[in-house]
Parts: structure tokens; sequence; C-alpha cells
């Protein structure tokens, strides 16, 4: 119970300090606070379309989020959540090309699980390359988010082009194999039920077993992990493996729930955005929840912003921004308040 409180409570903290950041934006370039904050609410939350275009753009910032929470937990500053994203989008456009007489019924599961698998590889490939190779995650994982746009391209161009080969796109998947839209009139989809119950999955994984609390204990001390004889190595890899699933799910639920088809726009940088929304989150996949949805209104109440005020557009990477500055500021902070061993021998 007391758990539920502190969550709760930290998430209202959240809400609250996402909302004075907004103020502060927008008062820092001269424009009406109170107006542009309502006009973001109004254009995201004001009526059931408004809703819809905030939850649709919540959900894949909300599992890509989660899977930034799972790696940097463990220590693994996984910056590669664009790539596996754009890999979840390629493998559920690849098993849907090769099954394509398949049930749909059947097909758009597989479509979902092939995106977990081909994000998982690839952010299990660069945890290796690190606890085996030395090769630092954050670099490699950078890199493969400019080999798997590159791969889309290639793909696009050659063995998912679409039967006519008039467009660089892919067929487009039939209504029956994609996931189950909450009305005709909306693009809102299944896909964020998915992404709550993911968030759920992920809380219980971190804070109720005992392969949580060594991911945890091997992120936030090294040292002590290493004493009471913790796998590392082989905890790290599992934390990467789990986070570059949840982001190639992210992909695989846009594929399956939104666009129906893979193009040159599919990326949409919800893999580089994922990381401000999980520090927003505090690394807490119950508060990843509530900064995805801020995220996702942000996006969406833009949208409205951009027609009056001429700031519209720059909002959401100013607040990107401030969360990354203010996440660096406060674990220096922090750090600082660590007391030294030894200081007052």
């Amino acid at each position: 119970m007391k758990q539920a409180v502190r969550l709760g409570l930290q998430g209202l903290a959240i809400m609250a300090g996402l909302v004075a950041v907004l103020f502060l934006t927008f008062a820092a370039f001269g424009q009406d606070p109170v107006f542009g904050v309502r006009t973001i609410f109004l254009g995201a939350f004001g009526d059931a379309q408004g809703i819809s275009r905030t939850l649709v753009r919540a959900t894949p910032l909300l599992l890509a989020g989660l899977g930034v929470v799972v790696a940097w937990r463990a220590g693994m500053y996984n910056i590669g959540g664009e790539g596996q994203y754009v890999l979840g989008g390629i493998g559920g456009a690849m098993i849907a090309k090769l099954l394509g007489g398949a049930a749909p019924a059947a097909l758009g599961p597989m479509i979902l699980i092939c995106g977990v698998l081909f994000g998982a590889s690839v952010a299990a490939l660069a945890a290796w390359l690190q606890v085996k190779r030395g090769v630092q995650v954050v670099v490699s994982t950078i890199l493969m988010n400019f080999l798997a746009l590159e791969l889309m391209e290639y793909l696009l161009r050659g063995p998912l082009q679409e039967r006519k080969k008039q467009l660089f796109v892919t067929d487009t998947l039939p209504n029956e194999a994609m996931l189950m839209r909450f009305g005709a009139q909306t693009d809102l989809h299944f896909g964020i039920v998915i992404a709550l119950i993911s968030a759920i999955g992920v809380a219980i994984y971190l804070y109720l077993t005992k392969a949580g609390l060594q991911l945890r204990i091997v992120g936030d001390n090294p040292s002590a992990a290493r004493a009471n004889k913790i796998p590392a190595d082989a905890v790290q890899i599992r934390a990467m493996a789990i986070s570059g699933g949840l982001c190639g799910l992210a992909g695989a639920v846009d594929y399956a729930g939104l666009t129906g088809r893979l193009a040159d726009g599919f990326s949409q940088n919800w893999g580089f955005i994922a990381i401000p929304v999980a520090l927003m989150g505090a690394l807490n996949p119950i508060a990843t929840i509530f900064s995805a949805t801020y995220f996702g209104a942000l996006f969406a109440g833009s949208e409205e912003l951009k027609r009056t005020l001429p700031i519209g557009n720059t909002v959401v990477p100013l607040v990107q921004g401030v969360v990354v500055l203010a996440y660096i500021g406060f674990v220096t902070w922090m750090s600082r308040r660590k007391p030294v061993v030894g200081a007052e021998e």
C-alpha cells in the first residue's frame, strides 16, 4: 500500500513539474503561458479526436520509454531505441511478406513477436559487444540506428517493395491483420492496451522479482553486485534484450496498428524522444506512463498551437532539452550529496 501511495505521489509530482516546465518555456519566449498551456490542453484533450491523437502518440513513446527504463536501470545506456523501433517495423513487415497467405488473425500476433525479436537481438548484440569486447553500448547503439535506417531504405527498394514496384513502400496490411481500432473515426488502436500492460509487467519485473532486483543492483552498484556473486554480464545482456524488445514492439505496434505499411517516413524519432520520456518518468515504469502521455499531449496539442503562436513547432524540442538538462543537473547534485568514504577520518 505504501509503495502504491509513493508511486502515486511521485506521478503527481512529475505531472506538476511537467506543467511548470511548459509555463517556464512559454514565459522564456515572451508568450502568454496561460494561453499556451490552455491551447495545448484543448488540442490534446478538448475532444475525442484530441484524446485519440494524444494516446496514439503516447503508445510508441511509452513502449520505447520502458525500453530505456530497463536498460538504463541496469547501467546500459541504450541510445539505439530509434534503430530498434525501425527494426521492429522491419521484422513485422518481413513476416507479413513471407506469410502473406496466412490467416490474418494469426498474422497480427506474429508481426508483434517478430518486432520484439528483431529489436531484442540487435540490442543484445550491443550489450555483448560491451561486456565481452569493451565496445561502449552508447557508441554501438548510436551506430546501429544508422544501420537500421539504411537497411530499411534498402529493403523498401528491394525485397519488401510493394508488388507493382512503383513506390518505395511495402504492401499494405489487410485490415484483418491490423490491431483492433476503438472506432471507425479514430486512429486509436489496441496498441495502447499493449503498452499499458507492458508498463505493469516491467514494474512487476523490476520491483517484485529476483531478476529485477539483480538488475537494479547491477545498475546502482556494480561492486555490490560482484560481492553478491551476481552475474553482472548476463544481467546486462538480458536487460538490453528486454529493452530492445520493447523498442522493437513499439515499431511493430505502429506498423500493425497505425500505418499498415513501411515507408521512408516510418521513423518518427520516437526512439530518441523515448529517452527524455524515461528520464522525465525518473526511470520508473509507472511514472513513465504519465510522462509518455504528457509528450503525446505535447505533440497532439502542438498541432493546434502552431496555428496561433510562432513557437508552436519548437515547444516539444525545447521541453526535451529542458528535461535532459534537468536530469543531468539532478544526477550531478545527488552525486555531490553522497558522502565521500573516509572524509571524516
